[in-house]
């Protein structure tokens, strides 16, 4: 059985697909114990008034109970969820951000682009060798980002 101080999860609730990385931290190096990805197209169930359908939101939501099933033995404060590009738009994302945070037992947070750009450049970053120089651009379901850092200093996400 994994001590359950080492494990962390993150999950990123995107705008086509939601996912789920459990790692476990050993000796100052990252393990990856699962990865979960689930199309669940949530800004597919956008309306023209920026309102996310009941069929999207109930499709995100059946996800993150499947989710929840895999964050039993997770202490809550090693646990981190982020939404992004659907949820920042979407005029009632605060019924769909209420319930998952319920399912879940952890608190979603809708995360500003700059913030997601940032965080796309770090694990790009953590995963990746390479000079201290390179540019990322992330495609996602609503937008796309790029950053550019030269030695750990950020020059623009987009």
């Amino acid at each position: 059985m994994l001590k359950s101080s080492s494990l962390y999860a993150a999950i990123d609730l995107g705008s086509n697909s939601f996912h789920m990385l459990i790692v476990r931290e050993v000796a100052g190096s990252i393990q990856i114990i699962s990865r979960v990805k689930r199309k669940v197209r949530l800004a597919a169930g956008l309306d023209g008034n920026n309102m996310l359908s009941e069929q999207a939101m109930e499709r995100g939501w059946q996800c993150l109970r499947l989710f929840s099933e895999h964050l039993q033995d997770i202490p809550s404060a090693q646990i981190r969820v982020v939404a992004t590009a659907t949820l920042r738009l979407a005029k009632n994302a605060d019924v769909f951000v209420q319930k998952a945070s319920e399912i879940l037992g952890n608190t979603v947070k809708v995360i500003q682009g700059e913030e997601e750009a940032r965080l796309i450049y770090q694990g790009v970053a953590h995963t990746t060798g390479g000079p201290d120089q390179r540019l990322v651009v992330d495609i996602g379901g609503r937008k796309y980002r790029a950053g550019y850092r030269y030695r750990c200093q950020s020059h623009s996400a987009i």
